[in-house]
């Protein structure tokens, strides 16, 4: 098997770690900003498999990174289940909220997503002919507490308070929203899999916001669930869970969720992560994305701090999170440099 990624991922240890980058196809990118403007909006770039395709081609050309990521974004599959979802110009994204039993009751059943999220799987069939050879195809979804927290809302929110309340004071409406968009995401992440996904990314971006049992019932649980299920179907396929910020939650996730790596943040450092998470097999991270703007000396200091901290153990280089439309595209050739030793 040469795919380093892969390799990683069944836990070899890398003499040096594979890279690639959250949200590496993106605004910082001029070429990105050239097709974003040919399709006219974010929502017709995601639908628009050679767009899309194109989009997550190009940073592979201009860096050759050693894994691609499907362009997509998380809530197109809560929008496959009914809710109307739109974007506001320098806002983000809007939805129509399904915060009442009656609302989640009346989502799509699971077998209808398809009909909206075929051009997904269109632009993955797409790229598993245009990779290079070398290069791992990753799927993606949202985990379902951070999936759940934009259709509560509506939009995202810095404290999820929404998605809290109805925890507290609707818990069967809550489970049953968690449980819709389970079901939902085996599905998806399943179809992204027969489409030629070689591997599926589970994104908890708001799983720090969940402590103690509710951790457990809401991050953990569903995601062992999903991982389960896909492994049931899908002997071998590697799973990469990112519950984001979840500090001392690291901690036996991947033993927990049987997730084959955990991604960690760059709120925990990498000496920390090495010795608490890596322990239980692969861990990708952990370099702060604000490097990525300011460059220079630090990036390439931070960047073999990374790299020395997690090289006794399986590790696949990236971000603590995605990479912002404020970074150069010079430092990240920087940091590819730096990692490579070229």
């Amino acid at each position: 098997m040469t795919k380093t990624i892969l390799r990683a991922l069944k836990g070899e240890v890398l003499p040096t770690p594979p890279i690639w980058m959250m949200r590496q196809a993106g605004r910082y990118l001029p070429e990105y900003r050239e097709t974003r403007a040919k399709a006219g909006d974010f929502l017709t770039l995601c639908y628009t498999p050679d767009l899309a395709a194109e989009v997550t081609l190009q940073p592979i050309r201009r860096y050759g990174f050693d894994a691609a990521i499907l362009f997509a974004d998380i809530l197109l599959l809560p929008q496959a289940l009914g809710p109307k979802l739109w974007f506001e110009t320098g806002e983000g994204p809007r939805m129509e909220t399904t915060d009442t039993a009656a609302q989640v009751a009346n989502l799509k059943p699971t077998e209808a997503i398809h009909e909206t999220l075929a051009p997904i799987y269109q632009t993955i069939r797409i790229l598993t002919r245009e990779l290079p050879t070398e290069t791992t195809l990753i799927g993606f979804a949202g985990a379902p507490w951070t999936v759940a927290t934009y259709m509560i809302a509506g939009r995202g929110s810095k404290d999820q308070a929404a998605a809290h309340a109805l925890k507290s004071h609707d818990r069967p409406t809550f489970q049953a929203l968690i449980d819709r968009i389970t079901e939902a995401t085996v599905e998806y992440l399943s179809a992204q899999i027969e489409a030629g996904a070689e591997v599926v990314k589970l994104f908890d971006s708001w799983a720090g916001s969940l402590k103690g049992q509710d951790f457990r019932d809401f991050a953990e649980a569903p995601t062992a669930k999903i991982i389960a299920a896909l492994k049931a179907r899908h002997p071998g396929i590697p799973v990469i869970a990112f519950p984001r910020e979840a500090g001392q939650g690291y901690i036996g996730f991947a033993h927990r969720t049987g997730a084959d790596c955990v991604a960690i943040d760059n709120s925990v450092s990498p000496e920390w992560a090495a010795a608490n998470v890596q322990i239980d097999g692969c861990v990708q991270g952990n370099l702060a994305p604000e490097h990525m703007v300011t460059g220079g000396q630090a990036l390439i200091a931070a960047t073999r701090h990374v790299v020395k901290a997690f090289s006794k153990g399986p590790h696949i280089f990236n971000l603590g999170h995605g990479i912002t439309p404020e970074a150069h595209p010079d430092n990240v050739q920087l940091m590819i440099d730096t990692i490579r030793g070229t």
